[in-house]
C-alpha cells in the first residue's frame, strides 16, 4: 500500500508532508517535542522508522528528511544524534538541520563539520545518494568552486540518476545569482532533457528554471517586469508547458514523493502563461494541497493558491487557453 493518498473535496491547505500521511503524523509529534524543547525516545524511534521505511526510495527519503528537519528546529536533531551517534537517519537529519541554519543570516554553522557528518552517513549506507546531495548543498551555501561540485555530482548520479533534491540543488548552484551563469543552467537542462524519463522525480527541473526566471524578471521591476510574461511564449517554455500539462495531472502519472509540489509548480506556471483551463486541471490534481513556493512570490501562498483554485479548479475557467496541443512529438 503506498505511503500517500489523495483526499478529494478538501479545503485548500498547506501541509509540508504533502500527501505522505505517515510523515504527517510523525511531523506533528516532532513539532510537539520542539515546542517543549525535549525529545523522548518514542519520538526518536518514530523518526527512525519513518526514514528507514522509505527504503531505497531515495526521493521519498529526502522528502521525509527535509520535512522533519524543518519541523525539528535546531536542538532536536542534535539530541537524537547524541543519543544514536551511529544511526544513519540521525546523522542525515543533523546535517539537513545544519543546512537550514546555515542559510540564515549571521549563521555560525561549521559546514566542514556538516560535510564530515555526510561522510559518516555515506560510510554507513554507501548506496544512499542523500549524504552526497547534502554535501552538494553545503558547497552551494558557501559558493565553493565548481571543481568541487563535479566529483560530488558524479557520486550522486552513480547512485540515483534522477534524484529530485540533487537536481534542484545543482540548478541553484549553477544559476547566475549564485555560482554559475545562464549558459551553465542551459548546459544542465540540455544534458538531462533528452535522457530523463517523463515521470522521473526530477522532471520539474526545466519548469523550475523557467518559473525562477519569470519571478526574477518580475522582481527586477520596470520594463523587465512588464515583459516577464514573454518568457512563456518562448518555444522552449511552450514545449515544457505543453508536455507537463498533457501528462503530469494524469492519475498516477507522477509517483514521486513531491509530485504535489510539482503539480503546484505546473499550475502556477500555467496561470502565469494565461493557460487557465489547463491550470484548473493541474490545480484539481493537487487535491487542494498547496505549497509555499512558488505561490509565496505573489503574496500569502495559501491565499494565492486558494484564489486560483476557487477561480479555475471548478472546471469553469474564465476564457483561458485550453492548451497548445502536443507539438513536442510522441
Amino acid at each position: 500500500m503506498p505511503a500517500f493518498r489523495r483526499r478529494k473535496g478538501s479545503l485548500p491547505r498547506l501541509v509540508p508532508e504533502l500527501d505522505d500521511v505517515t510523515l504527517g503524523r510523525v511531523r506533528r509529534r516532532v513539532e510537539t517535542c520542539w515546542s517543549r524543547g525535549s525529545l523522548d525516545t518514542a519520538v526518536m524511534a518514530l523518526m527512525a522508522d519513518v526514514i528507514n521505511e522509505a527504503g531505497q526510495d531515495w526521493d521519498r527519503k529526502a522528502h521525509r528528511l527535509g520535512v522533519l528537519a524543518s519541523a525539528a528546529g535546531r536542538s532536536l536533531p542534535g539530541i537524537w544524534r547524541q543519543h544514536s551517534p551511529k544511526d544513519h537517519g540521525a546523522l542525515l537529519l543533523h546535517a539537513w538541520s545544519d543546512l537550514i541554519q546555515a542559510r540564515r543570516q549571521d549563521s555560525s554553522v561549521d559546514l566542514d563539520a556538516t560535510r564530515e557528518t555526510c561522510r559518516l552517513a555515506a560510510d554507513l549506507l554507501p548506496d544512499d545518494p542523500t549524504p552526497w546531495t547534502l554535501h552538494l548543498a553545503t558547497l552551494r551555501v558557501e559558493r565553493r568552486p565548481s571543481t568541487e561540485l563535479a566529483a560530488i555530482w558524479r557520486e550522486i548520479k552513480a547512485r540515483d540518476p534522477w534524484n529530485r533534491e540533487a537536481h534542484l540543488q545543482a540548478l541553484g548552484y549553477l544559476s547566475p545569482q549564485e555560482c554559475g551563469s545562464s549558459a551553465l543552467v542551459l548546459d544542465l537542462l540540455d544534458g538531462v532533457r533528452a535522457l530523463m524519463p517523463p515521470d522521473a522525480p526530477a522532471v520539474g527541473l526545466e519548469l523550475t528554471s523557467l518559473v525562477r526566471s519569470h519571478q526574477r524578471a518580475v522582481a527586477d521591476g520596470g520594463m523587465t517586469a512588464l515583459g516577464a510574461g514573454e518568457i512563456w511564449r518562448r518555444p522552449d517554455a511552450a514545449r515544457a508547458l505543453d508536455q507537463a500539462a498533457h501528462y503530469w495531472p494524469g492519475p498516477g502519472f507522477l509517483r514521486h514523493a513531491a509530485a504535489l509540489a510539482d503539480l503546484n509548480l505546473l499550475a502556477y506556471a500555467l496561470v502565469k502563461a494565461g493557460r487557465t483551463t489547463e491550470a484548473g486541471i493541474a490545480l484539481r490534481a493537487t487535491g487542494g494541497v498547496a505549497t509555499v513556493w512558488p505561490w509565496t512570490m505573489d503574496g500569502d501562498p495559501l491565499e494565492r493558491f486558494t484564489h486560483f483554485h476557487g477561480r479555475y479548479a471548478s472546471g469553469a475557467a474564465d476564457g483561458g487557453s485550453a492548451g497548445r496541443g502536443t507539438s513536442w512529438g510522441r
